[in-house]
């Protein structure tokens, strides 16, 4: 298993709606984070669309991360057909040997029939390019809605990209999530996160931490992932500072403490 970062662990510095840096970073400067944080791997997610290059800028990028030793993964969100083959051949130009993919996006919400009918009709270009499917769990779907997917499709090209947190928002518990999911994993995101009760006591407050201080039990739930799982990659919920560039400049801490930590469990 590789460790790695994202495009989703540098999210205020990339930007958000409305919440755009002045100089938002951009593929090569994902690159020197990785470099500097002496990691092999990106998985250049949806916030930062590989789409927005085209293929000889995408080959390029491939090259220039080759060169300086790091792997590139390919994620997307939006699972509608003409998206899942276009990023297909997206980690083709990489050699990306997974394509994690959110299901939904903005306006496409697909019903289980439609889930199963899209991957069905990818799974002949997902074997000839020897690419698996990574589904991240999220939280419209339950657990057992992912696990029914890949257990009906039946393939080694369609698995899981197994997220620590995302299905809270589903009402799951994580050992619920890794029980059904784990030996489906071929992709690991690592969130940490604190739960904690609010002032008044009427509800609970989810935040992110970094890595290792928090209720994530790391060197557990990395037991219970499949064999076939390549990668795990650091994913930040950063809460906001007062100022963008405090919030930036957090985040760039919490990255390099995650690291270091994620370092001893992950060789």
């Amino acid at each position: 298993m590789k460790l790695g970062i994202s495009s989703y662990t540098y999210t205020w510095a990339i930007g958000l709606p409305g919440q755009l840096p002045a100089d938002p970073m951009n593929y090569d400067r994902l690159l020197e984070k990785a470099l500097e944080l002496e990691v092999g791997l990106i998985q250049v997610a949806d916030n930062l669309p590989l789409d927005r290059m085209d293929d000889t800028e995408i080959a390029d990028y491939y090259r220039t991360a080759m060169n300086r030793g790091i792997q590139l993964e390919a994620g997307a969100r939006g699972m509608t057909e003409a998206n899942l083959e276009k990023y297909i051949r997206i980690a083709g130009l990489i050699r990306s040997p997974i394509l994690r993919f959110v299901i939904d996006g903005p306006g496409f919400t697909p019903d289980m029939d439609s889930i199963l009918g899209i991957i069905g009709n990818a799974l002949p270009v997902l074997r000839e390019k020897n690419i698996i499917l990574a589904l991240e769990n999220y939280e419209r779907l339950k657990a057992s809605d992912f696990a029914g997917i890949v257990e009906t499709i039946g393939s080694d090209h369609v698995g899981i990209c197994l997220d620590s947190v995302n299905s809270l928002g589903a009402g799951e518990g994580l050992e619920t999530v890794v029980a059904l999911l784990g030996p489906m994993t071929v992709n690991l995101h690592i969130k940490e996160f604190s739960i904690r009760r609010i002032c008044h006591n009427m509800g609970f407050r989810v935040e992110g931490l970094p890595a290792g201080e928090g209720m994530l039990d790391i060197p557990w739930m990395l037991e219970q992932v499949s064999d076939r799982c390549q990668s795990a990659i650091l994913e930040q919920w950063t809460p906001p500072e007062g100022d963008l560039e405090d919030t930036i400049a957090k985040e760039d801490d919490w990255a390099k403490k995650s690291i270091l930590f994620l370092k001893k469990w992950i060789q």
